[in-house]
């Protein structure tokens, strides 16, 4: 499902999977979309209209799914243990694969200019980095808990990682812990701030969306709302908010600004999608991106609750 991002109100939704759907990505334009699912297929969609570009079929649960930063590659992992680079450009041509996953592929991304893939497992502990030309693990960042959560910088300078009750923020190019937190429960994704990296937020077991100082460890805000453990968090590109998605079937979007403690979300509200918005309001909204006319994208009634 497509959403916008300030207000959550709903954009299309893509139909197509025969399966749970494991993860989602935009590409850096925001012209193609990608989804891993439990139905043993990756996808491609084309994010203006909704249609189906491409399908990648694997053997068995993908779980994940990444653009390469210049969007010409498709990365995805999963329970086979393998992950694969399908060229965009070529379609139709066998995807590269690196050497064998240690374990099923939890998360995958990109990171260094598309020259090194990040990846950890769902059945053990560690992330790992591949040096893409020689498909080789070159490094692997020690944790006790497997990693539910990694993520890189918008700058390349850190990664921050969720594993266990820990919060882990990483040097990307020197690969050494800079930081490391104990959280108040078993953490299931956390988000560093993007411009001023000053502070991150985490989310899990406890239903709370928390947000931390980055320098103290210090929490700054608990956000109070969910009905069900959080299972992913992110900041928005320009740190002005950020999105927590969880068990209860809700994303809650909250803002960033001057935060206290029970902040209420900004866009978490309305049923929308039983009206297929008009090409006007979708540009006005989303900066010019827009569903034609013919769309194949088909409304929705889908209701966010507004709060607890």
């Amino acid at each position: 499902m497509l959403r916008n991002g300030e207000t959550g109100d709903w954009i299309g939704t893509f139909e197509g999977h025969k399966g749970a759907v494991w993860s989602v990505c935009l590409d850096s334009n925001a012209l193609r979309a990608a989804s891993a699912s439990a139905d043993f297929s990756a996808k491609v969609w084309d994010a203006l209209t909704g249609d189906v570009v491409h399908s990648f079929e694997h053997k068995h649960i993908v779980r994940a799914c990444a653009f390469s930063e210049d969007t010409l590659l498709l990365l995805t992992g999963g329970v086979e243990k393998v992950l694969r680079i399908y060229d965009l450009n070529r379609p139709d041509a066998p995807p590269r694969e690196v050497d064998k996953s240690p374990g099923s592929v939890r998360t995958a991304t990109w990171m260094h200019s598309d020259q090194t893939i990040l990846s950890s497992c769902t059945d053990m502990g560690g992330v790992r980095l591949w040096d893409v030309r020689s498909g080789k693990i070159v490094q692997t960042l020690e944790t006790k808990s497997s990693v539910t959560s990694a993520e890189v910088s918008q700058d390349g300078r850190y990664i921050t990682t969720a594993d266990g009750c820990m919060v882990k923020i990483w040097d990307a190019n020197h690969f050494g812990l800079v930081k490391r937190y104990n959280m108040p429960c078993t953490v299931e994704s956390a988000s560093l701030e993007p411009i001023y990296g000053n502070k991150f937020v985490a989310g899990g077991e406890d239903m709370w969306v928390r947000v931390f100082d980055f320098h103290t460890g210090d929490e700054i805000a608990c956000n109070k709302g969910h009905h069900g453990p959080v299972h992913c968090v992110r900041f928005s590109p320009v740190g002005e908010s950020y999105a927590s998605g969880s068990e209860d079937g809700t994303i809650r979007i909250w803002q960033t600004g001057s935060l206290t403690h029970d902040s209420e979300p900004i866009a978490a509200h309305g049923s929308i999608g039983k009206v297929k918005p008009s090409t006007e309001d979708i540009s006005r909204k989303i900066g010019g991106l827009h569903i034609t006319e013919d769309s194949k994208i088909k409304a929705k009634e889908t209701e966010i609750e507004q709060q607890g």
